[in-house]
């Protein structure tokens, strides 16, 4: 039935796709691909008629229900059955509101994905955001990610674009391999986009980042508020990047990039109960992303303590629990004061944190994701903040749930709905 699934509307999308002949910005990388994706969105919003991909649709369905614009049927034939009729009729006739640009994020569990991806629509500005050991137990070795991740650009014309992360090691060394134009973004000083003097700072009693961009010559400071660390600068960054191959002005930029809002569970920043904070990055979780938060943890001003809880990384294979030691040994060297674990393979990161010398007073662990919350829960305290970060599988949001200040939004804050 999927195999059948994916075949039909691969054909509606490819057909909807040539009658329309959209922009397309497509969006590849192991980690920052829904922030890029938001941030692109907010600069353009106002001055394209566009549209993204929702919630998770970065797949072989997602990416075509994103073109179709549909939501997914989920197992129900019948509302199938509506939405290849609803798209052979955007096929037939004419939508004269079909947008000009689609931001599709595209995703990769294993090898031949994103070439999938690129038959049914080749982008006319790839962007690549960063390589990571994300589904590395699919792929067997970071050269493997980065060739997928890398054959995004497979497809594209001399005239087409690539816009990449500069300051990944592994995209900055296989520039030269490209035949499209070269955007770059990043924190060294031969990007194209450059972008500096990055703080997560309060301002107005508003936690936020601030930082700089420098394009040509120009500089202009940026502030995000309710925004934080550095991976959001460099998505913002990457957006300046597609703006500007669109013609749009570095000043009405960075007036946009005041619209930008992180998607749910990506650092958000959450009123906890008795006057804490909550960083909630629940969404997912591998070993950079886990280090890129605890750094944000770290470096945020606060009169608190700093706790951050941990749930599992999944599909790491055999550098699992190395991977969850570093996290553990990173916590203490930070000097974060407590360390909470939830799950069987986030032991090691407790491990790790005991073996450079953490507490074991200032360290817990626990088998399930509502406990932990309940226990923590009684024991904040004012101007604390809490770091929540686990794989997608570890539903991290629910400790988020049980510490924020105002649970009634949960559906509205959160990453996936929670037990109340």
């Amino acid at each position: 039935m999927n195999k059948i699934l994916y075949i039909i509307l691969k054909y509606l999308s490819i057909k909807v796709v040539t009658k329309y002949n959209p922009k397309i910005i497509g969006i590849t990388g192991s980690v920052g691909k829904t922030s890029t994706k938001e941030a692109i969105f907010s600069v353009l919003k106002d001055n394209f008629n566009i549209q993204r991909n929702i919630k998770n649709y970065n797949n072989e369905i997602g990416v075509p229900l994103t073109i179709l614009n549909k939501e997914s049927g989920q197992r129900n034939i019948f509302k199938w059955l509506r939405i290849i009729l609803s798209s052979l009729k955007l096929i037939i006739l004419k939508d004269k509101e079909y947008p000009d640009i689609l931001i599709l994020e595209m995703g990769a569990d294993k090898k031949g994905d994103i070439d999938y991806l690129t038959s049914i629509t080749k982008p006319d500005i790839a962007v690549l955001t960063a390589i990571g050991h994300s589904h590395i137990e699919n792929f067997g070795s970071i050269n493997n990610i980065l060739k997928e991740k890398l054959s995004i650009t497979k497809r594209l014309n001399k005239e087409d674009w690539v816009v990449l992360n500069n300051d990944d090691k592994l995209l900055y060394s296989s520039k030269d391999k490209l035949k499209s134009n070269i955007k770059t973004f990043g924190q060294k000083e031969d990007s194209d986009i450059y972008i500096k003097d990055i703080k997560i700072i309060e301002k107005d009693n508003t936690y936020g980042t601030t930082f700089k961009i420098r394009y040509k010559g120009s500089i202009v400071p940026v502030f995000l508020p309710n925004v934080l660390g550095w991976q959001h600068a460099q998505s913002v960054a990457c957006a300046c990047s597609i703006a500007l191959i669109l013609d749009m002005n570095l000043v009405d930029i960075a007036k946009d990039l005041m619209k930008y809002i992180p998607a749910k569970g990506r650092t958000n920043l959450i009123k906890g109960v008795k006057n804490s904070y909550i960083i909630d990055d629940t969404y997912n979780a591998s070993p950079q992303s886990s280090e890129l938060a605890l750094n944000i943890l770290s470096e945020i001003p606060s009169s608190g303590r700093k706790i951050v809880v941990f749930g599992d990384m999944l599909e790491l294979g055999d550098i699992s629990e190395e991977s969850h030691r570093n996290v553990g040994k990173i916590v203490k060297q930070l000097n974060i004061d407590y360390l909470f674990v939830i799950g069987e393979r986030s032991r090691d990161i407790a491990r790790g944190a005991k073996e450079l010398g953490m507490y074991e007073d200032h360290i817990f662990h626990f088998p399930f994701t509502t406990e932990a919350g309940i226990f923590l829960q009684e024991r904040i305290k004012e101007n604390d903040i809490i770091l929540v970060k686990g794989s997608r599988g570890s539903k991290m949001e629910q400790v988020v749930y049980e510490i924020m200040a105002k649970p009634w939004k949960a559906d509205e804050l959160l990453v996936a709905r929670v037990d109340k």
